[in-house]
């Protein structure tokens, strides 16, 4: 049967006996190959990616996290663009005009496919964390924080992951 995927967010369940029932998925997914089993019984041994993403997706839901599932090839919309990446359309519109996120043009309607917004994304945190680093270089160079070098080092961490240069979830 094929269907379009569309991007799909899901929430980590919050009753106690669903988020059990993902800690047990967790655990036997922990086994190097899994199998599904269908309502009819139809039993399907699941490849070795699709087991990888599961694995994935089970542990970000462990972890609390909600889970976005979209082919990386998706066209979003310049509102669903900009909302993925946390800023406003015009924002977004201006990067588009700049060249610094390539798109496409359906009629007059501008799509921006899923990859190249995780390209940018990832960019862009690369140059915050060399910011962040080259300000923490200055930083230490002027003895700004001589004295408070531990304190100065949970900040830096603290703006790390503020600023999207954290572990992604």
């Amino acid at each position: 049967m094929a269907t379009a995927l569309l991007a799909t967010t899901t929430l980590p369940p919050e009753d106690a006996p669903a988020r059990e029932s993902v800690h047990r998925l967790a655990a036997a997914l922990e086994q190097p190959t899994a199998k599904l089993v269908a309502p009819d019984g139809t039993t399907v041994e699941v490849p070795s990616p699709v087991h990888e993403i599961l694995v994935h997706v089970v542990e970000a839901m462990e972890a609390g996290h909600a889970i976005t599932v979209a082919p990386v090839e998706q066209r979003l919309t310049t509102s669903q663009a900009a909302e993925f990446l946390g800023i406003s359309r015009p924002t977004l519109v201006k990067l588009l005009d700049d060249e610094r996120i390539p798109y496409e043009r359906v009629t007059r309607h501008r799509r921006i496919r899923l990859d190249d917004l995780l390209r940018f994304r990832d960019l862009r945190r690369t140059e915050r964390r060399a910011s962040l680093d080259e300000l923490t270089r200055e930083a230490q160079a002027d003895g700004l924080y001589e004295d408070a070098a531990e304190e100065y080092a949970e900040a830096l961490r603290l703006a790390r992951r503020t600023s999207g240069g954290g572990p992604q979830g």
